[in-house]
């Protein structure tokens, strides 16, 4: 991590010729920039940005004071794609951890591993429905990723290999169809354009002409979409 004043962020060099500047899910800062530039014009630029990741930052602080910390005990909720079933925890169960019927079910005896379990399960079904959605747009999208893997990116929700591997967070799988498509489309458009620009834009936009509110969604509900 670097620090410029009072901000820690991340930087991270590449071989393009425009700098992103993108504060995280959780707050953290992460700047890209081309290969050579130098710290002077890195620092002149977090200067010209101060103001704005001040307010970023404010505002994923209050985003985030709504997060929901759930616990394993029966009649708590636990999301999977868009919809909240209930908990029950039991030994009657033939899984240690399952969904069936409109309810999660938990084997007692496992308490001590739900976290691990919930994840796995994310996981595990999270990559079906992902390669599920995968399959219908990127035909449509004209590309072809090579590699698809769901697991913990810490402040992404996706990410985008230079060779088009893709990488998705298994928190990804807690939210609407209609959300996962949009987070699937701007992944494989990354395949296409690397950077944000306008032409990145334009290409989710004929496949998600939606897809401002889908990435206002992510900003307000994000937090909530967690164990």
């Amino acid at each position: 991590m670097e620090k410029y004043k009072d901000i820690e962020y991340e930087l991270i060099r590449r071989k393009r010729k425009t700098s992103s500047l993108i504060v995280e899910r959780d707050g953290n800062v992460r700047l890209i920039v081309p290969e050579y530039l130098s710290m002077q014009k890195i620092e002149e630029l977090l200067e010209g940005k101060m103001y704005w990741i001040y307010s970023k930052k404010a505002e994923w602080e209050d985003l985030n004071a709504s997060r929901v910390k759930r616990q394993f005990r029966s009649g708590q909720g636990f999301l999977y794609l868009g919809s909240s079933y209930r908990l029950e925890v039991t030994e009657k169960t033939d899984k240690d951890l399952k969904l069936y019927r409109g309810r999660f079910y938990l084997r007692k005896s496992k308490l001590d591993v739900a976290d691990e379990l919930f994840k796995s399960f994310y996981k595990e079904k999270g990559l079906k429905k992902l390669q599920e959605r995968i399959e219908l747009y990127k035909r449509q999208m004209g590309v072809n990723p090579k590699n698809i893997r769901i697991m913990e990116l810490k402040n992404r929700w996706a990410s985008c290999s230079d060779e088009g591997n893709l990488n998705f967070h298994w928190k990804c799988v807690l939210a609407p169809i209609s959300i996962i498509d949009y987070i699937v489309v701007h992944e494989l458009a990354h395949i296409i354009y690397k950077d944000h620009s306008d032409r990145f834009w334009n290409t989710v936009d004929k496949v998600i002409p939606d897809y401002q509110k889908k990435k206002q969604w992510l900003r307000e509900n994000g937090a909530s979409l967690d164990i």
